[in-house]
């Protein structure tokens, strides 16, 4: 009787320890992974932040900052932050519009159509800047069909300003901002839109009323994604930009290469990494807050 009561004591015993077994096992596999983590991130942060807060002395100062949040410096960084919201929108309008005609072709199609949106992204970034500088410049091919059809105002002024680098940006991020779309786009049911169709909701409604709701998720996810990558991007808006259209990458890579202002460029590059921490926190929590409406939603 005794062996027998003490059996499934053993047996509950042994899941705890081979629960405590995996952990440990979890952990040791997850220091490497940690190591690799603060040495090519986590450090090389610390540094850049401990420069933009170096003196010329080697005292605490707050110097670069306000240096890169004043003047012409601060032009540049609004610039920036308008460049990046207006290729997020921009990315946006185009790529829910693909996103929304690929969703409904048939797999095969749909497959085909993908692969058309992304092959271009494995393309050289360089190769594709200048691409679009030929397509755009004033005797590029755009402007001289624009200048044959005797267009009002043809040729236009498409490089070397905003609207270039809005337009070069923008075919960077087309194929991120798809392919979110496209994939949240995938995960709509049907069968809902049918329902709302079959109780006589038109086209209009049923868009606005259930199929943007959706979609939204993905819709905020794809935006933040495209400003926060454009907002460090330099390839493009330094080719298309020239020296009258100024980002902020382009300013860094001046400070560091032409006037070796290293602390001054460490400020700026803390300052894209705090607003893109700030993106992903608003992010966290947009999602967060869907999480809490949906477990609320279930509950009632």
């Amino acid at each position: 009787m005794a062996g027998t009561a003490l059996a499934p004591a053993k047996g509950r015993g042994k899941p705890s320890v081979l629960r405590g077994h995996r952990s440990r096992i979890a952990l040791v596999n997850a220091v490497p992974v940690t190591v690799f983590l603060l040495v090519l991130f986590v450090y090389p942060i610390i540094g850049v932040l401990s420069l933009s807060l170096k003196g010329a002395s080697g005292g605490f100062t707050l110097h670069w900052y306000t240096d890169a949040l004043s003047g012409a410096n601060l032009s540049v960084l609004m610039s920036t932050l308008r460049i990046s919201a207006e290729t997020a929108v921009l990315s946006l309008l185009i790529g829910f519009v693909l996103a929304h005609a690929i969703a409904r072709m048939r797999p095969v199609f749909a497959a085909l159509a993908m692969l058309i949106v992304v092959v271009p992204h494995f393309i050289s970034a360089l190769v594709r800047t200048y691409g679009w500088i030929i397509l755009l410049g004033e005797h590029g091919i755009l402007n001289t069909a624009l200048t044959s059809l005797h267009i009002p105002g043809a040729p236009f002024s498409l490089l070397y300003n905003e609207t270039g680098v809005v337009i070069g940006t923008t075919s960077v991020m087309l194929p991120y901002t798809v392919l979110v779309l496209q994939g949240v786009m995938r995960g709509v049911d049907g069968r809902l839109l049918a329902a709302a169709a079959g109780f006589g909701a038109s086209r209009l409604t049923i868009f606005r009323r259930i199929y943007l709701p959706l979609v939204a998720p993905g819709i905020g996810t794809a935006g933040l994604l495209s400003f926060i990558l454009c907002l460090g991007y330099y390839i493009t808006p330094a080719l298309m930009g020239g020296d009258h259209q100024t980002v902020v990458a382009a300013l860094i890579d001046q400070q560091v290469m032409k006037q070796d202002q290293w602390n001054s460029a460490a400020a700026f590059g803390v300052i894209l990494l705090l607003l893109t921490f700030a993106g992903l926190g608003i992010l966290g929590l947009a999602k967060l807050r869907r999480t809490k409406a949906h477990a609320r939603g279930s509950g009632s």
